[in-house]
């Protein structure tokens, strides 16, 4: 029997937090920084976590957490 393969394209983005939610970080705060208002890059620095409508996907491409 395969072992089932992990999206690697996801793991690098995404991380399972101890209740089982999904964790990442938004993107568009590497470079060109300074054209964006502070208040702007503060809430960049954030991490979110997914919504509901997609832990089903994410459960697919991440089955190994």
């Amino acid at each position: 029997m395969p072992k089932i393969k992990t999206n690697r394209a996801a793991a690098k983005r995404f991380k399972k937090t101890g209740t089982g939610k999904f964790v990442f970080s938004k993107s568009h705060a590497s470079h060109i920084l300074t054209k964006k208002t502070t208040k702007r890059k503060r809430g960049l620095r954030k991490s979110r976590i997914v919504a509901k409508d997609n832990m089903k996907e994410l459960k697919l491409l991440l089955p190994n957490g």
